[in-house]
């Protein structure tokens, strides 16, 4: 087969004809439409979506004043594993209820800190994530800033990040002498300490493990995540200072991934901004897949519809998507067909301005003016766009 076929896959090479193959077992990505049903079909290829999804035991740890904004230091129990850590950030001179929006941070091969890699807290940042904001986010703690525009911001660690993330000795032996020999590790970019460097390093190889776990569990990475995810929302909701009748959610990559399995998955998200990570699959598999966490590939979601179809199976739910013209994860016309999919679910529905598409220049990020637009945005979603 010459790489000039239209059927070559860079990343499958020898193997481009095994798409072909599968597609005749049967239909890869048909279009499935919103509604009830492709929202249960979301359900059930996740799993974890049937129980209890109430925090237990909360706390509230501290509580702090900085910079105009007022911070609590929450922790939870989702039932298992350690307790699940959080920051809830709002303004200072807030009165009354808050619209709430659950701030989501990227993946980013990034699993030893949760939190802290968007939002300040009660102590100073470590020196590194200066550089990391620099390179994905401005400059700048997206969700302080989000705070201070009048929400009432939650940021949680979910399963396998920050306060989630699993011990380091039961990842891969092998992980540490791969580290070492790696002479110019991504793994260190943004200054980031060798030994927090080398736990992100052995923490990507044990996703894989991680999903086979959650496969031998009958449910997905992606699954449990999400499930994580929504007992989140629903604390935030369960505040007295939240209005719980006016929630989003918005998240980078894989916070992207996260946002948009929320607004799948809970009837009540209300708006929901994703960043630089909506593409359509077919477009993706010359190159991009193999990119990406499990997040954006529930297992078997692909006999029933595509990733724009899950994030689009509740509408006319608000939804924006911001995408990266020359994102080195996605190929244009991978995002473009997932444009054209969404423009599409939401003028079924008889709702197109629901959705908005948004096209920026330059590589994977969420900078200030794509922040500026999705807050503008959720302001009039969440609160009509009144301060």
């Amino acid at each position: 087969m010459s790489q000039s076929s239209p059927s070559y896959y860079h990343d499958l090479s020898i193997f481009s004809d095994w798409v072909e193959a599968a597609a005749r077992q049967q239909a890869l990505f048909p279009m499935a439409m919103p509604g009830p049903t492709t929202q249960q079909r979301v359900r059930e290829v996740l799993g974890f979506c049937e129980g209890d999804e109430t925090p237990f035991d909360v706390e509230v740890n501290q509580q702090w004043e900085k910079d105009g904004l007022v911070g609590e230091a929450i922790s939870w129990s989702v039932g298992y594993g350690p307790r699940t850590e959080a920051w809830l950030l709002k303004p200072a001179d807030a009165t009354g209820p808050l619209p709430g929006v659950v701030a989501l941070y990227e993946h980013g091969g990034f699993k030893y800190l949760g939190k802290e890699k968007i939002a300040i807290g009660p102590t100073d940042p470590p020196p590194f994530m200066q550089n990391w904001w620099d390179k994905y986010y401005g400059g700048r703690p997206f969700a302080n800033a989000l705070a201070h525009g009048g929400f009432a911001v939650l940021i949680h660690d979910p399963f396998l990040w920050g306060s989630r993330r699993f011990p380091q000795d039961v990842m891969p032996e092998w992980t540490t002498p791969a580290f070492t020999g790696l002479k110019d590790s991504n793994w260190l970019n943004c200054g980031i300490p060798y030994e927090i460097g080398l736990y992100n390093f052995a923490a990507s190889q044990h996703e894989h493990q991680v999903e086979k776990l959650c496969t031998v569990l009958g449910t997905t990475l992606a699954g449990v995540v999400s499930h994580e995810d929504r007992i989140a929302v629903n604390y935030l909701r369960s505040r007295p200072d939240v209005d719980a009748h006016h929630i989003g959610c918005v998240g980078l990559s894989g916070g992207g991934a996260r946002a948009a399995l929320l607004q799948a998955t809970h009837p009540q998200m209300h708006a929901t901004v994703v960043v630089a990570m909506m593409a359509s699959y077919a477009e993706m598999l010359n190159r991009d897949v193999t990119r990406h966490t499990w997040l954006f590939f529930p297992k078997g979601w692909s006999r029933f519809g595509d990733w724009p179809d899950l994030a689009a199976c509740r509408a006319p739910s608000p939804l924006m998507v911001q995408y990266n013209l020359d994102d080195e994860l996605f190929a244009r016309e991978a995002m473009q067909a997932a444009h054209q999919r969404l423009t599409q679910h939401y003028a079924a529905v008889g709702c197109a301005d629901a959705y908005q598409g948004e096209f920026y220049a330059g590589p994977h990020k969420f900078n200030l003016d794509m922040q500026e637009s999705a807050f503008k945005w959720l302001a009039i979603r969440l609160k009509g766009g009144r301060d």
